[in-house]
């Protein structure tokens, strides 16, 4: 055995020991520096990831903010442009005062445009304003390229949906949201064609305080706008429609990961073992930056399916409600209901106390109708005073008709408006998808149907959808495209009625009346054809069509006076009395020859106005007469108030009075009270001698009737002309 000394044993162990440690230390040492590594590395890679997370999300913050600006002006821009007011005063009455306060005015200090531009196809400026001011010089800043370019798409018919486009421009104060729609009807009827059309151009700049808005909302510091430029990172491009670039919206970076990474350095020197808390912090950290962009992706998102106004979903928003109901429904079995609701007397609201009252109108209904239908419900505003009511259920049709009638109960009471009260109801269409069948949009294409059937047939209704509808609406349609070609090709017919003298039973005038035999279907029923001329325009080219015909053949019977009947379409049209002028003029009629009789309908809604324009028609030496009294709501007030020359007895009163007693006893009573005003009374719908004896009796001045003669051609009035009296009445007189 070898010997070894105990202080080299000693010697030797030590220097083991320390080889040992040294290796250890260098093993610690290159694991801290590894881990070290490692840590920094990831914390690096993390620190990236967390600024390009940020990136993005401002980036699509930046966009979603970009494309609310440009919607919110093209929602503001529909109201303005599918605006039946804007329509009849640019286009009928041409009042351009009215246009300059409800357009030109709305543009100082407001958030939904501060530039308005009315034009003509040609580009011709009608009206300009800018922050509430005219645009004196200058306006060529505003109708830059791009509207130019979105006005011929809109002329040439290249809109998706309406007649309206919007995007992005650089004027000559900025860069700004604009949209150029054609000013019509709410319905998209055009009432004018080519040069006479109008277009509207609304523009919303992008200015300081509402960069500054945007950057709080959407949590994007220094939002500014910037020239374009290449090479620069944190900026979206804003193009115009034309695909150029208009200017870039920039921001400054938050750089989360960088500011973290500074946060926990010294952790790392001081400890190893503190990484662990580290990659906890930063794990901490990391959820509450993606939480954060969550949180900021949902608000845009809900922004973006929101109604301004009402705070309700809007009509995207309800697509997509729907399409998750009938998914769902189509799992589990059950049924979707849609309930459309129109409100009734809204229109009457805007117009008699301005469009604010109106909007806190909407807001009220809104809250109303949240409370009505639960959250469980979809509510949407579909825009104007529309809305919408989606659920599902097992017992979907008892529940959406329970609804409706607790919405028209709450819609019916008076609505307290600030010191305002106003009295509206609402007309609702529902339609069901049973089991998920139908689509989203098929549902509440037909629930809208519904809703329009319920205004027809007198508003303040519920009407459920049935597929006999569509036929229904497809045969209306074909009618009136029927019914606008036999009115441009004048095959539109004038049948003439006998009015007598009720004391010698002498031909004293007659009642022109339109007949139309549609080709390949026979001839159509004026209650048939009438309404549908109300509800597409066209009653201003028939009613005008009938009245010439009949004055043309007034001509031949100079002792006879013409009865033509006018509808409320008619009556209200600001051009109306200056027609019925000019039409007579160019056929020689004198006006005192001719009665141009209406309904009570239109006196009970406007009466102010039906007043301006019964004084305007006798102006011009026309006699105005009262039809269908006694079948309405008819009353001594509108008898005294309006000064009619002369009312028309409905066929009702008279058919009654068959039954004698009571009903004669009212006849007689309506006749007198005529006679007490000074107002003459023709009886129409006389069929019997019996009727025509006691309708003289009673004192009316005029008979009219199948006794006298039915409708018929003026070649056959020439004949009766001649009687004296008519021949086969001689018994009676």
């Amino acid at each position: 055995m070898r010997f070894v000394p105990t202080n080299l044993k000693h010697s030797a162990a030590k220097v083991d020991r320390r080889s040992a440690v040294r290796s250890m230390l260098l093993i610690f040492a290159a694991v801290v520096i590894a881990v070290t590594g490692m840590v920094f590395t990831a914390l690096d890679r993390v620190g990236q990831y967390a600024n390009h997370l940020d990136e993005e999300r401002s980036r699509e913050a930046v966009s979603g903010a970009v494309r609310t600006f440009e919607d919110q002006l093209a929602a503001t821009l529909h109201d303005y442009a599918a605006w039946d007011d804007a329509a009849e005063r640019l286009y009928r009455q041409k009042d351009i005062d009215w246009v300059v306060r409800n357009f030109g005015n709305m543009t100082r200090k407001s958030e939904l445009f501060d530039v308005a531009i009315i034009m003509d196809p040609s580009g011709r400026i009608i009206t300009a304003h800018a922050e509430g001011e005219p645009i004196s010089s200058g306006v060529e800043g505003y109708v830059t390229q791009d509207v130019w370019y979105l006005l011929n798409r809109i002329r040439n018919g290249e809109a998706d949906f309406y007649p309206e486009l919007s995007g992005f421009t650089q004027t000559g104060s900025g860069t700004a949201a604009f949209g150029v729609a054609l000013v019509r009807m709410r319905s998209e009827e055009r009432i004018v064609a080519g040069d006479e059309r109008r277009y509207v151009l609304l523009m919303r700049h992008l200015k300081e305080s509402t960069l500054q808005r945007l950057s709080s909302a959407y949590v994007l510091p220094g939002l500014r706008l910037e020239a374009p430029e290449e090479g620069k990172t944190h900026r979206l491009e804003i193009t115009s429609p034309t695909g150029r670039g208009v200017a870039e919206l920039a921001w400054m970076p938050r750089q989360p990961g960088d500011i973290s990474l500074a946060q926990v350095r010294p952790l790392v020197w001081c400890a190893v073992a503190m990484v662990a808390i580290y990659f906890l912090l930063l794990f901490v950290s990391g959820s509450q930056a993606l939480a954060r962009l969550a949180a900021d992706e949902a608000a845009a998102i809900r922004l973006s399916l929101t109604d301004r106004l009402s705070g309700l979903i809007n009509r995207a928003g309800l697509f997509l409600r729907l399409s998750d109901m009938v998914e769902t429904a189509r799992q589990s079995g059950e049924d979707v209901a849609l309930l459309y609701l129109d409100l009734d007397g809204f229109k009457e609201v805007n117009d008699a106390y301005g469009h604010a009252t109106g909007d806190q109108l909407i807001r009220s209904v809104s809250a109303g109708l949240s409370v009505l239908v639960g959250k469980e419900a979809a509510l949407a505003r579909l825009g104007g005073d529309e809305f919408a009511i989606g659920f599902i259920g097992r017992e979907a049709a008892d529940s959406a008709n329970i609804l409706a009638r607790r919405i028209q109960v709450f819609l019916g009471e008076p609505l307290s408006i600030g010191e305002r009260v106003a009295i509206i109801g609402c007309s609702i269409g529902i339609a069901f998808s049973e089991r998920g069948a139908a689509s989203g949009e098929e549902i509440l294409r037909r629930a809208d149907m519904a809703m329009y059937r319920a205004k027809e047939e007198g508003r303040g209704r519920c009407c459920v959808y049935d597929p006999a509808m569509d036929a229904e609406r497809e045969e209306r349609n074909q009618l009136e495209i029927d019914l606008r070609r036999a009115i441009e090709q004048n095959e539109i017919m004038v049948a003439f009625q006998p009015v007598v003298d009720a004391q010698h039973l002498k031909l004293r005038g007659v009642e022109a009346l339109a007949r139309w035999t549609r080709a390949g279907h026979g001839p159509v029923r004026p209650d048939i054809f009438i309404p549908v001329a109300e509800r597409s325009g066209l009653i201003d080219q028939l009613g005008l069509c009938v009245l010439r015909t009949a004055c043309e053949a007034l001509v031949r019977w100079p002792h006879l006076t013409l009865s033509v009947n006018i509808s409320p379409g008619q009556f209200r049209d600001p051009s109306f009395v200056g027609r019925v002028a000019d039409l007579l003029r160019d056929t020689g009629t004198e006006p005192s020859r001719v009665t141009l009789e209406m309904t009570e309908t239109y006196f009970i809604q406007n009466p102010a106005r039906a007043r301006e324009t019964l004084d305007r028609l006798k102006a011009i030496g026309v006699k105005i007469a009262l039809d269908d009294f006694g079948a309405g709501f008819s009353s001594v007030g509108y008898l005294r108030q309006f000064g009619f020359d002369r009312m028309k007895i409905d066929r009702s009163l008279v058919s009654a009075a068959d039954a004698g007693g009571r009903a004669v006893d009212m006849l007689q009573a309506t006749v007198a009270l005529a006679r007490s005003l000074d107002i003459p009374v023709t009886a129409e719908g006389i069929e019997s001698a019996d009727q025509a004896t006691a309708l003289r009796i009673a004192g009316c001045d005029q008979l009219q009737g199948y006794l006298f003669g039915k409708p018929m051609p003026a070649c056959e009035i020439d004949i009766l002309n001649g009687e004296e009296p008519l021949a086969r009445l001689s018994s009676m007189a």
